[in-house]
């Protein structure tokens, strides 16, 4: 019996955890199948039962040597994955794009940072893909590095395939449906992580660290078990287990692959469908409107009622999985179309590009802060992290030195209305910095 239909069998009453009880007077939802460790459900850290199965199911499904469940999202497989390969102090290679949990991980373990920086569509402000011989160049220069952390796919849905000579960590948060249907192939590394939330019907925070390199399994697994919660939820546990059985039926996901093939025909004028090597992100530019990104989601989340994943300077995205219905595509393509029907082209010169700091970084959190006015924190070290939420990007990390030119590029984005995050709060008007 998979977990998912064995939670539909409880019968006992409940003199344990959680203080819930399943009460029904209470209308929790959910709670009538959130369940500690009781006898009979095994164990997410030490599992021989039924989430050894959905563990045993994702191996084979990713054609891993191990498969790890986690309920805490990719991040806590990201952190686990970099412990797993680099002890403190060591050199790693990231690339710039790389999500905050990357840079946290490098925090946290005290690392030497070089940055690997990818391909950038200047018009459109993101990142694409990594070049091989770019690849090939960092590695020679640092041939001590321990490891080399990319994303692939991006939140854009551009993809990179490269080698390494040293453990590749790969996070693709975005990429648990490769594979599926007609859908690229799974990326490759000696670990890769991928949030089943993010595009498969699965609950948020469920993800899942494969690991290829079986060298490395016993130490994942180790900070795994001290980085992950020990009270794991059988409600996102049996959102995996009926997951699995989904991505089983190959004529659902052939069917979602035609949805969006079709839905690529879209006949736009002024916007634009960007292509995405990943088909299922709909990455929608405003580059030759007089119109930005934020503004475009703004129309579409408050006229037609549709909410995008993320609007930036010139484009937003759109996911979609194979939870979307014809209905669903249908919609989006009729305001798409009638918004575009209002718009004028405009040429714009392409903006600048995150900056990237030359030489080797050290993350590190100072004792001491101040509150300083971004117009004055020029040449200062940041005493945080700043980044545009979503996709979690730092732009600036603590103990870098803030440049005219990053102050430039975030007041950019704060006139543009993008969601800038930093650790203080004290964005749009000061960050925090290391204290004289």
């Amino acid at each position: 019996m998979k977990l998912h239909d064995k939670l539909k069998t409880l019968d006992k009453y409940p003199f344990h955890m959680p203080g819930h009880k399943r009460n029904p007077e209470f209308d929790i939802t959910g709670s009538e199948i959130d369940i500690t460790e009781i006898e009979g459900f095994d164990n997410l850290h030490s599992p021989d039962g039924l989430i050894l199965d959905i563990e045993k199911r994702l191996q084979s499904h990713y054609k891993s040597k191990n498969s790890f469940l986690l309920v805490n999202g990719s991040t806590v497989g990201i952190l686990a994955a970099i412990f797993a390969v680099c002890n403190e102090g060591d050199k790693i290679i990231i690339a710039r794009n790389c999500h905050k949990s990357v840079y946290n991980a490098c925090v946290l373990l005290k690392l030497k940072v070089v940055y690997l920086e990818p391909e950038f569509d200047s018009v459109n402000q993101c990142y694409t893909g990594i070049m091989q011989d770019k690849v090939d160049e960092v590695m020679q220069r640092h041939s001590d590095a321990k490891a080399i952390v990319i994303t692939n796919p991006t939140y854009e849905g551009r993809m990179s395939n490269i080698k390494a000579d040293i453990p590749l960590i790969v996070d693709a948060a975005h990429g648990a449906h490769l594979g599926l249907g007609n859908f690229p192939a799974y990326p490759g590394g000696n670990i890769v992580i991928s949030s089943l939330h993010k595009t498969l019907p699965a609950l948020t925070q469920t993800a899942v660290l494969n690991i290829y390199d079986d060298k490395f399994t016993a130490r994942a697994k180790r900070y795994l078990d001290m980085l992950e919660t020990s009270s794991p939820s059988y409600i996102l546990m049996s959102s995996v287990s009926r997951c699995l059985d989904i991505m089983e039926n190959k004529e659902l996901f052939n069917e979602y692959y035609k949805r969006l093939t079709d839905f690529r025909q879209i006949d736009l004028y002024s916007l634009h469908l960007k292509y995405s090597d990943d088909i299922s992100k709909l990455v929608i530019s405003t580059e030759n409107t007089s119109m930005s990104g934020t503004e475009l989601a703004d129309i579409l989340r408050n006229r037609y009622l549709i909410e995008p994943e993320m609007a930036s300077l010139n484009y937003i995205v759109l996911m979609t999985s194979v939870g979307d219905t014809a209905e669903g595509f249908d919609r989006l393509q009729k305001a798409l179309l009638e918004i575009d029907s209002t718009l004028l082209q405009k040429n714009e010169p392409p903006k600048r590009k995150p900056p990237v700091p030359d030489g080797i970084k050290v993350f590190a959190y100072p004792e001491r802060t101040a509150e300083t006015p971004l117009d004055s924190s020029a040449g200062k070290a940041c005493a945080e992290f700043i980044y545009a939420y979503p996709p979690d990007i730092p732009i600036i990390c603590p103990n870098e030195i803030i440049s005219e030119a990053t102050i430039k590029y975030l007041k950019e984005l704060i006139d543009s209305g993008v969601n800038l995050v930093s650790d203080s709060g004290l964005l749009p008007n000061s960050v925090l910095t290391k204290a004289d």
